[in-house]
């Protein structure tokens, strides 16, 4: 059987015996939109729960456009031409027009990027921001959530006479599904709120991939969204070949969960039993440009490997490892409990130790194999996980210890599908702990 993984910019195509029991899961092809960018003025001009957004944007006297950064496939060539032309016609001239970009603590996005992430036009003709995480200066406090997490954001977002924040929906390893209220944090949240809001406790708590319901951390970004206001949303669904399969605009809870309800129907594939062995992707370019983003692959195939099976993970990793911070305590990091022990001990916090707590917590149920052209086999254990130099090779020694018998999952697309065993969606603190999958 041949299978192509999204890996890079250009895929990888994997072989795979064809005496063996394979599954591969993959969403619903996802039918793109004739006219994608009159699908984003229709919706615009008849939103989910709210006024047009032409008649919201009357007589403000400034408008802020919140976007992801390159971490996600957003199509905004087409997104935001309609969205920008609607705010100029309303009258909000395009110099009092900020696009900001949401890197919560990822790195600023270069004008090259940016360039290809809009278009040079609209880089050229509008002012755009990367958000800075780590800058007090750039950030207002507006108290403590209920839980008490700190809530520090943008500045220039939280003075803004319009707010309009939009994305991508997709399933997420923390919020559930991504797009809405992750936007404003921790898009535009400063150090000061992820350390509560990305902690290892709230790490361990009831929070997966498809998690909606009941989930603390999605409880905890809409609290914060509500304390700021929000006033429009425009988020999409699109497909494997990143076109636009839908637009949802208008109220920030009621649009967005109207998109999940949408994106869930067409991303969820499941089994209906547990595999000894997942390939999964990464999900290519721009997740797998980083081993810190790849993880996200390792935690989609969570839901569905035995207790004690293996992961076989492809990325590229064509921009390496991750932050510097990253690095270190990957360097630092001996193992799950001498991981746990440090995070979990009173006052340590570290920028991105929360992608490290889900590889561990990935390890805690099965082992990983890294395939990556960019990673030698001496490298790979300081990435906690081993390696091997191809796909084919992985599962040869997967079969090798399993046996022929062995059951075989396959994610083409990595954490763009939510992949389940009959229907459950395991929180990632304890699916190692769950004997059914």
């Amino acid at each position: 059987m041949q299978v192509r993984l999204d890996y890079g910019r250009d895929g990888l195509e994997i072989s795979i015996p064809d005496d063996i029991a394979v599954s591969v899961l993959e969403p619903a092809k996802g039918v793109p939109l004739p006219d994608p960018r009159a699908a984003v003025a229709t919706a615009l001009a008849a939103p989910i729960g709210t006024a047009p957004l032409a008649e919201l944007a009357r007589g403000r006297r400034d408008a802020v456009v919140v976007i992801s950064d390159k971490t996600r496939p957003v199509p905004y060539g087409v997104v935001l031409p309609p969205l920008l032309e609607t705010l100029t016609h309303a009258g909000i001239a395009r110099e009092r027009i900020e696009i900001l970009v949401a890197t919560g603590l990822h790195r600023a996005n270069t004008p090259e990027e940016l360039a290809q992430m809009t278009s040079p036009e609209i880089v050229a003709r509008y002012r755009i921001r990367n958000h800075v995480a780590r800058d007090a200066s750039q950030h207002v406090y507006l108290g403590r959530s209920d839980r008490g997490t700190e809530i520090w954001l943008d500045r220039g977002f939280v003075g803004a006479d319009l707010k309009i924040v939009t994305g991508l929906i997709e399933p997420h390893l923390m919020a559930g599904f991504s797009g809405g209220r992750k936007a404003v944090a921790p898009g535009c949240a400063g150090v000061e709120t992820m350390r509560s809001l990305h902690g290892a406790a709230m790490l361990e708590s009831a929070l997966g991939p498809g998690i909606i319901d009941g989930n603390p951390f999605h409880e905890e970004l809409l609290g914060i969204a509500r304390r700021v206001g929000v006033h429009f949303l425009c988020d999409v669904a699109i497909n494997r070949r990143r076109q636009l399969t839908a637009v949802f605009a208008g109220d920030l809870e009621r649009a967005h969960a109207a998109g999940v309800r949408f994106v869930e129907q067409h991303v969820r594939a499941d089994l209906d039993r547990p595999a000894d062995v997942v390939i999964a992707s990464a999900g290519g370019v721009p997740l797998d440009d980083t081993y810190y983003q790849s993880i996200k692959g390792m935690v989609a195939a969570l839901n569905i490997v035995r207790r004690g099976g293996t992961i076989i993970l492809a990325a590229a990793l064509s921009e390496g490892i991750g932050s510097a911070e990253f690095q270190r305590l990957l360097a630092e990091t001996r193992g799950n409990d001498d991981f746990m022990a440090r995070v979990t001990s009173p006052g340590f916090f570290s920028i991105d130790q929360w992608m490290v707590q889900h590889l561990c917590q990935v390890r805690r149920k099965a082992e990983v194999i890294l395939v990556s052209g960019s990673v030698h086999a001496a490298a790979a254990p300081g990435l906690l996980v081993s390696s091997a130099p191809t796909v084919e090779s992985a599962l040869a020694r997967c079969l090798a210890a399993y046996g022929p018998g062995a059951h075989v999952a396959v994610l083409p697309q990595g954490p763009y599908v939510l992949a389940t065993v009959g229907g459950r969606k395991l929180s990632l603190g304890r699916a190692w702990l769950d004997d059914a999958a």
